[in-house]
């Protein structure tokens, strides 16, 4: 049990620290005059104009296109960043995998760009 009491150590700190930064700016804004709330603060409040639409309405179907599109391709980047670094290390195979891997996704663009994935009226 006294290998464990480490971890229990760090789990209680862990739990005091986030419970402190969760319920303390909460106690002071309280006890500061911080919390305050008027009408023009509870009203709602978009892109700095007052919003003029029922917020549970359908977007359309391109804004998730663009947000999968860019989730893709920032995965790209991502995986670009170590394989550039352990270039030297993985050698010619790992250049290879990694040709193979952008050639995919290049003829994934050059798709999503023939189909209009990309347009935007």
């Amino acid at each position: 049990m006294a290998e464990y009491l480490p971890i229990l150590l760090f789990l209680a700190v862990a739990l005091l620290l986030s419970v402190a930064f969760v319920f303390l700016p909460i106690g002071v804004s309280r006890l500061t005059g911080a919390h305050k709330p008027t009408v023009a603060k509870l009203s709602e409040y978009e892109c700095g104009f007052p919003a003029f639409e029922d917020s549970r309405s359908q977007f359309d179907v391109r804004f998730y296109l663009v947000a999968i599109l860019f989730i893709i391709f920032d995965l790209e980047a991502a995986f670009l960043f170590p394989w550039a670094v352990s270039l030297e290390q993985i050698g010619w195979a790992g250049w290879l995998t990694m040709m193979v891997f952008l050639f995919e996704l290049v003829i994934g663009l050059i798709y999503a760009w023939k189909v209009g994935a990309l347009d935007w009226e």
